[in-house]
């Protein structure tokens, strides 16, 4: 099977930050289903890794990234119970595995979902991974309840991106929350607007700006950009008893104690960790994807693509991936492979 990867970790711009080549197709056993891509999406997981596998050695045979994927089931493992050969299909990944930058895949049914049927190939992909992780953050980690929440604020770090994009439509559809976005340009704010946000604020002065839509506190903070750069901030814009999420990492200890005489809680988010422990509850990955096909096939939320690249090309990819490292990317980047 024709599949694009990389050897060494090399600038985007190099001509073998990706290549093209043949692989063995794979066979599914267990609870694998065997799935013939149609579209990925790129996300920023997807560049740190190509990035950072590969710094100081030359792989033996190439890395197959890529996380998101839609495309149908060929060939079902024997445990398989959810899915049958003909179904279509949407899915995350599983970062310890093979991605699907590829022709096919093998991946754990339980964290596959159906896919919408009111979408194509490449709006569907746009959503598993970014949608995922915001529904766990709201949901998992902050553990926020409709019925007594509602009304609620949420400042969103980085409304425009693709995690914030799909955050802003479930906090706001699904969890009944203020949304208020964070953007410093026109057209990522008009954006975070027409995902659903209440208010958009400016993140370069973000204390002045919420103060002037409105907001001295709020409730709860998704951090989908740099909890270091805005610890001090958050700590002081949260409410007492509030909870900050973020899904970026930190290249230095955060001071916890800051949140003690505010009883706030802090909760890290990280889409994988169903898959890479395979988890007692891993099959909530799936029931998470097939509700939000079912708020999209309702029209209660709807798509984040933004960037579509036509063709499984190792051009392609190279240009998704400098579109996601220039950090100018809005809503969601994707390769359709035919």
């Amino acid at each position: 099977m024709k599949a694009i990867g990389f050897r060494r970790s090399l600038p985007i711009t190099e001509e073998e930050s990706f290549i093209a080549f043949d692989a063995t197709k794979p066979s599914p056993s267990g609870f694998d289903i065997l799935v013939e891509l149609a579209a990925v999406s790129v996300n920023p997981v997807d560049f740190k890794v190509r990035q950072n596998t590969a710094k100081d050695r030359i792989l033996d045979s190439p890395k197959i990234i890529g996380y998101d994927g839609v495309g149908t089931v060929v060939e079902v493992g024997e445990k398989v119970s959810h899915f049958e050969v003909g179904d279509e299909v949407f899915y995350a990944g599983d970062i310890s595995r093979s991605g699907s930058n590829a022709m096919y895949q093998l991946i754990d049914e339980r964290i596959v979902g159906t896919k919408p049927k009111t979408l194509s190939a490449a709006e569907a992909v746009a959503l598993p991974l970014t949608g995922l992780t915001a529904w766990e953050s709201i949901f998992d980690r902050m553990k926020v309840d409709p019925n007594t929440d509602k009304g609620k604020s949420i400042l969103i770090l980085a409304g425009a991106g693709g995690v914030g994009s799909i955050a802003i439509q479930i906090a706001k559809q699904v969890a009944g929350l203020t949304v208020i976005a964070t953007a410093s340009r026109e057209e990522t704010g008009r954006w975070c607007k027409s995902m659903g946000a209440d208010h958009v604020v400016n993140h370069h002065d973000l204390k002045a700006s919420l103060l002037q839509a409105g907001y001295k506190e709020v409730d709860y903070v998704l951090d989908c950009v740099d909890i270091n750069g805005y610890w001090e901030t958050l700590v002081d814009i949260v409410k007492p008893q509030g909870h900050i999420v973020t899904i970026t990492g930190s290249d230095k200890p955060l001071n916890l104690m800051l949140l003690k005489n505010k009883s706030v809680s802090f909760s890290w988010e990280y889409m994988f960790t169903r898959s890479l422990y395979t988890t007692s509850d891993i099959l909530k990955q799936q029931q998470i994807l097939n509700k939000l096909a079912e708020l999209i096939d309702r029209g209660i939320i709807k798509t984040t693509l933004n960037t579509i690249f036509n063709g499984f090309t190792v051009d392609n990819f190279k240009k998704a991936h400098q579109l996601q490292e220039s950090g100018k990317s809005i809503g969601k980047t994707v390769v359709v492979f035919k």
